[in-house]
């Protein structure tokens, strides 16, 4: 699947590992701005039947805002809730028993710092690719640390979009798109943000 990148909608947005009951207000106001390209819903702690309830929920919201809606780790919820795609990391299910389940849908990869897990991606088609971390994190522990000079050799190696993840707010975000990243995974600086609201956080982005 071709992914057309509409500059002023560069962020790729995930979502927390809790939902508060606030949320699906707050998503609503942060998906209004027009600033975000993809949602991928992350839940590491809730049981496959709550995860439908809650993917069914947002996809709903994430159609009325046209913005594309992905599953993490789990391309069998992902096809029962017809996303438009999921993600995985290198320990979940292979790219191609997921290719297998969801068609042309989009499928992208973790692929952290390393070149070779990135042409290995490339190479098994996947849609993009996402490396990091570039920055300290609150979503989770920073194991691999990326940077940009690792962006631009990535960039070389690749035709398929490149997402920037780990630590990225307000202050950081505009030298990774000068650096051709394509989109920026955006989850703390939103969600856990002590100082400001989603809506305002997500205001913070030009």
């Amino acid at each position: 699947m071709k992914i057309f990148n509409n500059k002023k909608k560069y962020i790729y947005l995930i979502s927390p590992n809790k939902l508060k009951h606030h949320f699906y207000d707050d998503l609503k106001k942060v998906l209004s701005q027009k600033k975000i390209q993809f949602f991928q819903l992350r839940l590491k702690n809730e049981t496959f039947k709550k995860k439908l309830i809650i993917a069914r929920k947002i996809k709903k919201i994430c159609k009325f805002f046209r913005v594309k809606f992905l599953i993490n780790d789990d391309p069998i919820l992902a096809k029962i809730v017809n996303a438009d795609g999921c993600h995985l990391g290198q320990k979940d299910k292979d790219i191609s028993e997921a290719r297998k389940l969801l068609g042309k849908k989009i499928i992208g990869i973790t692929c952290h710092n390393s070149i070779k897990l990135s042409k290995l991606a490339y190479s098994n088609s996947a849609d993009y690719i996402a490396i990091g971390a570039f920055f300290s994190s609150k979503t989770k522990k920073v194991k691999y640390r990326a940077s940009i000079t690792l962006l631009k050799k990535v960039k070389k190696i690749t035709k398929i979009p490149i997402i920037a993840i780990g630590g990225i707010d307000n202050k950081n975000y505009k030298k990774l798109l000068l650096n051709n990243a394509d989109f920026l995974a955006i989850s703390g600086y939103i969600w856990k943000n002590k100082k400001l609201k989603p809506l305002d956080a997500i205001k913070k982005f030009i």
